[in-house]
């Protein structure tokens, strides 16, 4: 498993944070367990956000399709020799 980005533990940090805080302020819980199972919320949204952002390295689907295509002289000339209808 790859090493995390700062990015990745940037948002990650600050989700866990603001989330835990908004749903404190909400709910108004003082009990411990409802302390326990917002940060728990918190964590796990946190870790999803961490998890989503991508990696300098990893591509997404439109970068990994583009290259699969045929090269663009390729396509032009394809282009070029079909008859123009009108």
């Amino acid at each position: 498993m790859p090493r995390p980005t700062a990015a990745q533990l940037a948002y990650g940090s600050a989700t866990v944070i603001v989330s835990t805080i908004a749903m404190l302020l909400l709910s108004q819980t003082s009990t411990g367990l409802g302390v326990a199972v917002i940060s728990a919320a918190a964590l796990a949204l946190g870790l999803l956000v961490a998890v989503t952002v991508p990696s300098p390295g990893r591509r997404g689907r439109h970068a990994a399709a583009r290259t699969d295509a045929a090269p663009a002289g390729v396509v032009a000339e394809a282009v070029a020799e079909q008859p123009v209808h009108h």
